[in-house]
């Protein structure tokens, strides 16, 4: 089972959109996939209409019954683990635990049978709940609205790995919210992707089709196929699956 984590410090950069799209696409390319929804908002949960709650809350996190609350949604190969907002108190649980550091990695291995990838849809935050999931990942997936903040984070993201020796992981960038008309957006992404070569080249639009994922509550495929942000979708997931 292939683990891809959604991760940004920075909220607002269309990281859930990145994990609800992109699951889709697993799942809809023939791979069994779990979607694990990490963040207390529950928002990925909201958009494929499942109740963001786990009976028993947080505490479950780390006990076998918590493969109970999974949940089928609407398209074949695809279920989802929702969140609940008790994950805000995930912190202090895996603080308590002896290896407190790789807890949520043997979580993640129970599902090793049942499943060929598990996409987790992460808070923004740097935490320990964060450095599970860095141990937890095959893949970090981090995506990047263009503006200087945003950029800035990454480096923030570099540093902590590296200084947590975590310097193996594989991390991918991808641009999210670009608006080609604005020339910062085109001189960022162009700097960015020449200057870095674990940016994907696949960028998600800025367009209203993705923002309609809040009235349809379904990814974005299923009700605009042939928009560009689908297509960006399709192409990101490809980028992905093609990783080594």
């Amino acid at each position: 089972m292939r683990v891809i984590a959604l991760y940004s410090i920075k909220g607002g950069v269309g990281k859930t959109a990145g994990a609800v799209n992109l699951a889709w696409q697993s799942a809809y390319h023939g791979h069994r996939t779990l979607l694990w929804d990490l963040d207390p908002q529950g928002a990925a949960s909201w958009y494929f209409r499942i109740r963001p709650a786990i009976e028993g809350g947080v505490r479950t996190v780390l006990k076998k019954r918590l493969a109970d609350g999974i949940r089928a949604t609407d398209y074949p190969g695809l279920d989802l683990l929702p969140a609940d907002f008790t994950y805000r108190n995930l912190d202090l649980l895996l603080d308590a635990q002896k290896k407190r550091r790789r807890s949520l990695s043997r979580v993640a291995d129970r599902f090793s049978n049942d499943y060929d990838c598990l996409v987790l849809d992460c808070a923004p935050s740097i935490s320990l709940v964060s450095e599970n999931i860095f141990r937890s990942a095959d893949l970090l997936l981090h995506p990047l609205v263009p503006s200087t903040l945003s950029v800035r984070t990454l480096e923030q993201l570099v540093d902590f790995l590296r200084q947590s020796g975590l310097d193996s992981l594989r991390l991918l960038n991808y641009f999210s919210m670009v608006d080609r008309q604005r020339k910062m957006h085109r001189d960022l992404v162009e700097a960015l992707s020449l200057h870095r070569s674990d940016v994907l080249q696949s960028a998600i639009p800025s367009a209203s089709v993705v923002e309609r994922m809040g009235i349809e509550r379904r990814p974005v495929a299923t009700y605009a196929p042939r928009s560009a942000p689908a297509v960006a979708y399709r192409r990101l997931w490809e980028e992905v699956d093609a990783a080594p």
